[in-house]
């Protein structure tokens, strides 16, 4: 078991529908990481921004961009994360993909599509939580409107993160700065949230607040608005355990089951 585990937050602009000129962007920002770090972490559909559009930009398995995750993953030794679109048996998922340092991938199909914008329609929804186990960790990834429900990530697997990726946009970041903290106070869980900035090719605003709240819901770190930047946070495992053992919340939790 690790007892530090170091998280990169990427929030930038993306480059709408163009998953080479992403890549690209992606590459050389990771390049300028100059410290060994265990997990880095895109925003939501990082290779095209929140499009409806999935057929102008769908990859397989075996695409390009899979394979730039796991050479890159492997190249660094770092665990990279990130949701993209991906086309699998004449369906589109937003899926997101945990790759190992090893080239190993676990991957988490986004659940909860967000209605309002017709991502139900585009995309076919995802039914199983996913639970990485990495470094002695046990880490929740999710994806944007996951975030809004609060059953689906509660914490009956004794996760010790959750990872939010996102294309939040600015007119409802109020609810998105609520909810990270919510979600890490319930839960007793780290929450890291990590969203994007710029405008998208639907001309909708994002304005970041990416950030990272403790078992007790005390922010540890935000990026600035609007702010293109490169973010490193370290997480304990023993602030983790010492809360849970002292205030033994997760102990009262309620039973249910998910139909």
């Amino acid at each position: 078991m690790q007892e530090h585990l170091k998280i990169v937050l990427i929030q930038t602009e993306l480059f709408w529908e163009n998953p080479e000129q992403n890549r690209d962007h992606f590459t050389k920002k990771i390049e300028r990481i100059s410290e060994p770090v265990d997990v880095i972490v895109l925003p939501e559909m990082f290779t095209s921004g929140f499009t409806m559009n999935p057929q102008n930009v769908s990859e397989t398995m075996f695409g390009e961009t899979v394979v730039w995750m796991q050479e890159l993953a492997l190249k660094i030794q770092t665990a990279i994360v990130g949701s993209l679109v991906i086309k699998e048996d004449k369906h589109f998922y937003n899926r997101m993909l945990f790759v190992h340092p090893n080239g190993i991938i676990e991957t988490y199909d986004k659940k909860h599509t967000f209605t309002l914008a017709g991502e139900d329609k585009a995309y076919t929804a995802g039914k199983t939580k996913l639970i990485v186990t990495y470094k002695g960790w046990k880490i929740c990834p999710l994806i944007c409107y996951d975030l809004r429900f609060p059953v689906w990530a509660r914490n009956v697997e004794d996760y010790d993160l959750l990872i939010y990726v996102a294309n939040w946009p600015k007119i409802r970041i109020t609810a998105w700065d609520t909810l990270l903290k919510a979600r890490a106070i319930e839960n007793m869980a780290y929450c890291v949230g990590v969203n994007r900035v710029g405008l998208d090719g639907n001309n909708h605003e994002y304005n970041g607040h990416s950030a990272v709240f403790d078992v007790l819901g005390e922010k540890i770190d935000q990026i600035p608005d609007n702010k293109e930047a490169i973010e490193i946070i370290v997480l304990n495992k023993s602030h983790i355990k010492h809360n849970r053992e002292k205030l033994n919340f997760l102990n009262d939790k309620d039973a249910f089951t998910l139909k």
